[in-house]
C-alpha cells in the first residue's frame, strides 16, 4: 500500500483556509497538494465509491471498475450536481421516477454510457423521455453530468453502481419504457463469457421491471458477442426481434454514432444493433 494513503492531510491552499506559505513545514517554492486521508471520499457530495457495500451476496461481474483521471471539470460537476441529478445504487429503496425525474414521462434504463455524449445526444433529440443512466467509470458520470447541466438536458439521471441490484432491489415491476445496452464488455476470452451481460439471466430480470412492447437495444462491435446476443434474445420467451428476418438491425437514427464506435469502424470492426421487444406476459 502507498505510503500516501496513509500521510496526514495537508492542507490545500484556497480550500482549507490555510496558505501554503502560512502552513506548518512549508517549503518556500514547493507547491502544497491535497491528499485525502485515508477514508475520506473522493467527492464529499459526490458518488459513493461502493453504494451497495456488503449488503448483497458475491457474484461474478459483468463490469470492471477502472481507476482514471477525473478533469477539473468533471470533478466539479460530480461535487455541484450529484446531489440533484445522481443516484447511488445501494439497494435500500425503491426508486420513484416522477420524484426523480419530476414528472411522468416514460423512462429507458441505459446500461453503460462511457464518456456520455451519446446519451447526451439522445436526451436532447427527445426531451419527452427520461433517460436513467447507469455506469461505474467516474469521470464517465461528471462528463454526462457536465453534458447535461451546459444544454439544459433536465431528463437525464445518472446512476452509479451495478446496474443488477437496480433493477432487482430498487425497480417496480413494469416500470420502463426501454432498455439500452450499448458497447458492454465483449469479456472475449472465453473463460469470460460468463461475465457478459447479455445472459438468460440477466433478460429475465430485466423482462420483469420492463412494459409490455418496451424496446430493448442492444450495440456491439465484437461480432462473436453480437452473435450471441441474438441466439440468447431470440430464444427468450419474453422478447421478440423486430426484425421479421430474424437477424440484426440497421442502426436506428436515434442511436448517435459514438466516438468509440467511429473508432471501431476504422478499424475494420462491423457494428451490430438488436431491436428487440417485450412481449405481452
Amino acid at each position: 500500500m502507498s505510503d500516501s494513503l496513509n500521510a496526514p492531510e495537508v492542507p490545500q491552499p484556497g480550500i482549507s483556509g490555510i496558505s501554503g506559505e502560512d502552513h506548518p513545514g512549508h517549503i518556500p517554492g514547493v507547491s502544497v497538494r491535497h491528499t485525502r486521508a485515508k477514508g475520506e471520499p473522493r467527492f464529499p457530495d459526490g458518488p459513493r465509491a461502493d453504494p451497495a457495500g456488503s449488503h448483497f451476496e458475491r457474484r461474478i461481474r459483468s463490469f470492471q471498475p477502472r481507476r482514471s483521471r477525473v478533469t477539473a471539470g468533471q470533478a466539479d460537476a460530480l461535487q455541484r450536481l450529484w446531489p440533484k441529478w445522481g443516484l447511488d445504487i445501494d439497494g435500500q429503496r425503491v426508486v420513484d421516477f416522477a420524484e426523480l425525474f419530476g414528472n411522468g414521462n416514460p423512462v429507458v434504463l441505459e446500461i453503460g454510457f462511457g464518456m456520455g455524449e451519446a446519451t447526451a445526444q439522445m436526451a436532447a433529440a427527445d426531451p419527452g423521455t427520461n433517460i436513467l443512466a447507469v455506469d461505474v467509470h467516474t469521470p464517465g458520470q461528471g462528463n454526462l453530468l457536465n453534458l447535461a447541466a451546459q444544454n439544459g438536458l433536465s431528463n437525464i439521471r445518472v446512476g452509479n453502481g451495478d446496474a443488477i441490484i437496480l433493477l432487482r432491489e430498487m425497480l417496480t415491476p413494469d416500470s420502463l419504457d426501454g432498455l439500452r445496452v450499448y458497447f458492454p464488455d465483449p469479456w472475449p476470452k472465453k473463460r469470460h463469457h460468463k461475465r457478459r451481460l447479455i445472459q438468460p439471466e440477466f433478460l429475465s430480470l430485466a423482462a420483469t421491471r420492463l412494459k409490455p412492447g418496451a424496446l430493448v437495444h442492444c450495440a456491439t462491435d465484437w461480432e462473436p458477442y453480437a452473435e450471441q446476443m441474438l441466439e440468447v434474445l431470440s430464444a427468450h420467451p419474453d422478447f421478440e426481434n423486430t426484425r421479421a428476418d430474424g437477424g440484426f438491425a440497421p442502426r436506428p437514427e436515434f442511436r448517435p454514432l459514438t466516438r468509440f464506435e467511429g473508432q471501431g469502424l476504422d478499424k475494420g470492426h462491423v457494428v451490430n444493433d438488436l431491436l428487440f421487444r417485450r412481449v405481452q406476459p
